[in-house]
């Protein structure tokens, strides 16, 4: 799929089941990040498109789409997943042109938003309330109904998959949704948005609007016709949609950064462990929430998985992203510029190993991996997220340095145990702070049905599996006295 073969416009919005021209008639440069250049244009959207949309939701679920039966909702659901599977390879291209994935990976992701369709459309008539024993005389049950009208402020670096465990989820339980693509980020989206048309989405049920976060971001997420903001993305912008929210008092779930840790024991597997101790760290160049950017090693091994991590990176090539590389560039010359400066204030850190600029033009917005060891925990690239191919390796003594480090930052998301002793799996599963934590794996291949979230500055809330479900949902308890 190029941009000559979309069935729609890029440069418009999807609003009511139309595709309509911004009502400011302003147009954004659609870059492609592995050579800098323009290929096309996006819609501007602004406050009038935001208005407009909601509006189109709000007529969308009074008209029926919540009382539309479950089964329906599900079905609709299903083939639009269906049609997502079809056009796998399509997708994969557009997003490696938009946001400059290597294509295994935006494949990866495509897969991930069918699998995500198929998931919300089998789950969405189980979504049940439950019946409360009470005093003689009682009947007392609880009904799962859906907010309403729901906003999503989605974030470049994974559009697809969090498209597909937000906006699949809210329509399962029965919302209907206004979707703010992130501006570096839009063509999946709106090609998403297309292809629920034709699976039969109702017209208003889901809405598209691209735009600047400063301008259609801040409107919806400051909107009192939304009844709930799901969001994922820095931290800084977090806290203004939450505040923006509180002004109406609308429930917000956030996604936020991190800086995940993998604590690597002496009695650790290091065949099965080094693949995901680099990897996490690399994938999608760095620009991932989760990203495993702190190596946590135990010193009798210490040297030995600085050596073979370094092995690794060095193999590591980086890419256009239509040349399928380990590694694409960032998303934008300001991002590529963010990573820089981390870069520098590692000048005086030991560089273990880069990876190699293979495929990378001038042009394009690439950053070498680089691994740093012997890093001390309160370093600011040990500290501070930089959502670039950057890992540190510190080193810790025992059990209870491994975990003050890991809960030594504001965030908490995801953290790995690599060790074969099963007590110590059970001990630090219970006292690292984070919202997942994998026992001699990380990230669980994905795992759509994996409730996934934060604490601290990471967020609060949770998506995927059915706690996103009842997060997209609000609890109405009836209790009827027949006597």
């Amino acid at each position: 799929m190029s941009l000559e073969d979309l069935g729609f416009d890029p440069a418009k919005c999807l609003i009511g089941g139309a595709w309509v021209a911004p009502a400011g008639g302003q147009t954004l440069p659609l870059m492609n990040p592995s050579t800098g250049e323009q290929i096309g244009e996006i819609a501007r959207g602004q406050e009038a498109d935001v208005d407009a949309a909601i509006d189109a939701a709000r007529r969308a679920f009074e008209g029926g789409w919540a009382r539309t039966p479950a089964a329906e909702r599900g079905r609709i659901l299903m083939r639009l997943g269906k049609l997502v599977e079809g056009r796998v390879e399509a997708l994969a291209r557009l997003e490696a042109l938009d946001v400059g994935k290597p294509l295994k990976q935006a494949r990866a992701d495509a897969l991930a938003l069918a699998r995500y369709c198929e998931f919300y459309g089998g789950a969405a008539d189980k979504l049940m309330g439950e019946s409360i024993p009470y005093l003689d005389g009682y009947t007392v049950y609880t009904l799962r109904e859906p907010h309403g009208v729901t906003a999503h402020i989605v974030p470049w670096n994974y559009p697809m998959q969090i498209i597909g465990r937000s906006v699949g989820a809210a329509l399962a339980a029965g919302n209907c949704c206004v979707l703010k693509p992130a501006e570096d980020a839009c063509l999946t989206a709106l090609a998403f948005a297309d292809l629920a048309k034709e699976a039969g989405l109702p017209d208003g049920v889901l809405n598209v609007v691209p735009g600047l976060g400063s301008e259609a971001g801040a409107a919806l997420s400051g909107h009192d016709g939304i009844d709930h903001i799901s969001f994922t993305g820095s931290v800084a912008t977090g806290s203004m949609i939450q505040m923006a929210a509180a002004r109406h008092v609308k429930p917000v779930t956030l996604e936020l950064g991190g800086k995940s840790p993998q604590l690597v024991f002496e009695d650790a597997d290091l065949d099965a462990a080094l693949p995901f101790l680099v990897n996490a760290g690399i994938q999608n160049a760095g620009q991932t929430c989760s990203a495993s950017s702190r190596i946590l090693v135990q010193r009798k091994i210490y040297d030995e998985v600085t050596a073979r991590m370094a092995e690794r990176y060095g193999a590591l090539k980086v890419g256009q992203a239509m040349s399928d590389l380990d590694v694409g560039p960032l998303i934008s010359a300001k991002q590529k510029g963010i990573v820089a400066g981390f870069l520098a204030q590692g000048a005086d850190l030991e560089m273990a190993a880069q990876g190699v600029l293979s495929d990378a033009p001038e042009g394009g917005n690439f950053v070498a991996p680089t691994l740093f060891a012997g890093v001390s925990a309160d370093h600011a690239l040990a500290r501070d997220e930089i959502f670039g191919p950057v890992q540190v390796i510190i080193p810790f003594e025992d059990e209870a340095e491994a975990v003050a480090i890991a809960n030594g930052t504001e965030y908490g998301l995801v953290a790995s145990v690599w060790t074969q002793n099963g007590a110590r799996q059970m001990r630090l599963a219970k006292a690292i702070r984070a919202g997942q934590v994998f026992l001699n794996n990380y990230g669980a291949g994905g795992g759509v049905e994996l409730p996934f979230g934060g604490v601290g500055k990471s967020g609060h809330g949770r998506e995927k599996g059915f706690e996103a479900l009842y997060g997209f949902t609000t609890l109405k308890t009836v209790a009827a006295f027949h006597g």
